[in-house]
């Protein structure tokens, strides 16, 4: 008989044990927290920007890291070998969503799930980087936002700047498709212009520096993309700038805080709030990656770094906003 109560008590503790375990995960399904994977191709200003702008996104929709959002940040420090390997462990972990900031960290993530939603951004053009089928209709788990900038504008204000010019000098990354992308467009605008073009490249920040003063020694003026590894050395850039008298225009406006003279070109701490707000809309059950377009920036505008027109000798006031 004692045998039996004590099989009958064990019994009923395995039940109570089983019944709290399922309601813990019950609540954990109903309570409406959820977990984001993030994965930054490097780090420097404009993607540090995006991801910060991001946060504030789902913040302003209801989604507050520490409150009811876990996120797992990752940062390959631009190595490939570190994209594969965090993009492994980020979707092992079956986050609700994962963020890919830059190129490179968005084909990463998709090499390695189809199903788990990704948004990215700070990535010129989706469909040419074959991560969505097109970019209104995305058609995949992929959606984000782009940060396209108006190359011709951004041309048009160099011009303005150096209108004497003969030779424009373009540099960037040849390994990055986005800076191709922008690259090839801001050749084409120049030689419309009539003005001769000397493009050189880099594979890395190391090479950053000695590019940058082999350009300037031939070229009136310097056109950089959004590109990652020169955005990364844009101090560096801005140093050989003040040295060699270069005006140098960039993409984005943390490129010219860290070194450059002038852009009209976008806030990526907006383009990621922007992205933020999608994702929220993905995360509230709202939307689907496959049927959400991808969005452009809202806004675009002039920074000028007075330091270094005034370095160069040129007067901030006088550059204005193209047309």
């Amino acid at each position: 008989m004692k045998k039996k109560v004590l099989a009958g008590l064990g019994i009923i503790s395995l039940l109570v044990l089983g019944a709290c375990g399922s309601g813990k995960e019950q609540a954990a399904e109903t309570d409406g927290s959820k977990t984001i994977g993030v994965l930054q191709l490097v780090k420097h200003g404009s993607l540090d920007a995006s991801y910060e702008g991001f946060k504030e996104g789902l913040a302003e929709n209801g989604y507050k890291e520490g409150d009811n959002l876990t996120i797992n940040y990752q940062n390959a420090q631009n190595n490939q070998d570190n994209l594969k390997s965090m993009s492994e462990k980020l979707v092992k972990e079956k986050p609700n969503l994962l963020l890919a900031i830059a190129t490179p960290a968005a084909q990463s993530l998709l090499n390695e799930t189809t199903e788990i939603p990704i948004a990215v951004t700070a990535v010129t053009d989706l469909a040419d980087a074959k991560l969505v089928k097109s970019n209104e209709e995305p058609g995949g788990n992929v959606t984000g936002t782009t940060d396209m900038v108006p190359i011709d504008k951004q041309i048009q204000l160099l011009l303005s700047i150096v209108p004497e010019a003969k030779t424009i000098g373009i540099m960037y990354n040849n390994g990055e498709t986005n800076s191709k992308i922008q690259a090839d467009l801001a050749e084409k605008a120049l030689k419309k212009a009539g003005v001769a073009v000397k493009v050189l490249t880099a594979n890395s920040t190391n090479d950053v520096q000695q590019v940058t003063i082999s350009l300037a020694k031939d070229v009136d003026g310097i056109y950089v993309p959004t590109d990652n590894t020169f955005a990364s050395a844009a101090p560096v850039i801005g140093e050989v700038a003040k040295e060699t008298k270069t005006p140098v225009v960039a993409g984005s406006v943390e490129q010219i805080d860290d070194g450059g003279l002038a852009t009209f070109g976008i806030d990526y701490h907006l383009l990621g709030k922007q992205t933020g707000a999608m994702a929220a809309k993905i995360l509230d059950g709202k939307a689907e990656p496959a049927s959400l377009p991808v969005e452009s920036a809202n806004e675009y505008k002039l920074i000028v770094n007075k330091e270094m027109a005034e370095a160069l000798g040129i007067d901030p006031d006088s550059i204005k906003a193209p047309e």
